[in-house]
Order: C-alpha cells, then structure tokens, then sequence
C-alpha cells in the first residue's frame, strides 16, 4: 500500500480537532499558537469554546485545513504533550 493510501482521508481536507483541558486563561491563546504552528492558515476566530459544567475544565474546537497525516500525527504529538491538555481527539 503506498504512503498515500495508508489514510482514509483525502488531503486537504477540513478535520476538527477537539482539545480537553483545565480551565486556564493561557489555554486557548497556547492552543491557538499550537495549531497556528502547524496550519498557519487556521482562523484563531472559528476556534470554538466550551467550559465544562464545574468549570475545571474546557474543550476547545479548531477545525483546521489538514494538509497531510504527517501534519496531523505531529499537531497531535505537540498538543498531547502540552501540560494543561488532557486529550486531544
């Protein structure tokens, strides 16, 4: 199977990524910096907020224009590495 092949979508493509973390005023702008690193093309203003019920924690959306499955898997690697985020889906 070529290189190509090995993902099920088709570059580019629009993919969200939803990041889960603790409630922090850096959060979003770390994120948003992050991703801008990897899609310089995303709009910080689409990134969509969401606070859980008790507050400890946020979810944030950014749908990005992924250009490729190296791209997304070192997104991931940073995203997931960072210590206020607690998954990143």
């Amino acid at each position: 199977m070529s290189e190509e092949r090995e993902s099920l979508f088709e570059f580019p493509c629009p993919f969200p990524l939803k990041i889960m973390g603790l409630a922090n005023d850096s959060l979003a702008q770390e994120v948003l910096d992050m991703v801008l690193r990897h899609a310089p093309d995303f709009d910080g203003g689409t990134m969509e907020m969401r606070a859980s019920t008790a507050g400890k924690y946020v979810s944030l959306t950014c749908t990005i224009n992924a250009t490729s499955k190296v791209q997304l898997d070192t997104l991931y690697r940073e995203l997931s590495s960072h210590p206020l985020v607690k998954i990143v889906l």
